[in-house]
């Protein structure tokens, strides 16, 4: 059987370092190319370790994508260029795995055209951590029984966006649940602006940013005399490699643009 032919968009980041790693360990995968400015013409040993490799880092998609010929693109890079990326891989039949966040639904709707257009299949999940999607599928379980809700995200000072994609991620998947608005009270008086979070159908949304975490995050329900928290805590990135990994295997057995992990653990 012929291996999967992988390529990692932003490949010199902490999260391509470690999908890189991922990759070149499965028995079923093969890493053809790496592409990153940052590394452009580094020899794959002096981002991730080890001996030489021979596989040196392209600084630009679309010759990586023409040289190499991938099946698979994995882009963990950041909101400001993901869109330009599948601009290029998905025209080119090459199917997407993307971990990176900030897509807006107008960034959605234009995958869903790209993957519709060129019957290429694309994933883009906000969190590649099993614990994270079975918490979210908690959450919105839980959702049907209280009228209060509150997502607290916190993660580490790098992160580009907020709330994070996983947080709102989790908040439409309650809002989704619940089937209406969730009870979000408002104090008469606010003396510091801000200080209720961000709301999304009624449920509270907050982000932290601060060292000490990777990627955690809370989810609070309250009724009448009790709260539920659901909590998710990262300790490692390595946590997100099986998943990203999974998704390597199974995104070219779909259709069209599927947003979750979720939708791959139990479709």
């Amino acid at each position: 059987m012929d291996k999967i032919r992988v390529l990692v968009s932003g490949i010199c980041g902490r999260m391509g370092n470690l999908v890189a790693e991922g990759v070149r360990a499965a028995p079923d995968a093969l890493l053809v190319a790496g592409v990153d400015p940052a590394g452009a013409g580094s020899d794959l040993s002096e981002v991730i370790g080890g001996r030489r490799s021979g596989l040196i880092i392209d600084g630009e998609l679309g010759s990586a994508i023409v040289r190499s010929q991938p099946n698979v693109m994995v882009d963990f890079t950041a909101p400001a260029v993901v869109m330009d990326n599948l601009r290029e891989a998905l025209p080119r039949h090459v199917a997407c795995v993307v971990g990176t966040t900030g897509f807006t639904q107008e960034n959605l709707d234009e995958v869903a055209a790209l993957c519709e257009r060129y019957d290429t299949p694309a994933l883009i999940a906000p969190n590649f951590s099993v614990g994270a999607v079975l918490m979210m599928r908690f959450a919105a379980e839980a959702a049907t029984r209280y009228e209060y809700a509150q997502v607290l995200e916190m993660h580490h000072p790098g992160k580009k966006d907020a709330p994070s994609g996983t947080a709102m991620l989790t908040a439409r998947r309650i809002a989704e649940a619940k089937g209406e608005p969730m009870r979000l009270p408002q104090p008469e008086h606010v003396s510091l602006p801000g200080v209720m979070g961000g709301e999304l159908s009624g449920i509270g949304v907050h982000a932290m940013r601060m060292e000490g975490f990777v990627a955690d995050q809370r989810v609070v329900f309250g009724g009448t005399g009790e709260t539920l928290t659901i909590e998710h805590r990262t300790v490692g990135r390595e946590c997100f490699i099986p998943g990203v990994l999974l998704a390597v295997r199974k995104v070219v057995q779909q259709k069209g643009l599927v947003v979750g992990l979720e939708n791959l653990l139990w479709p």
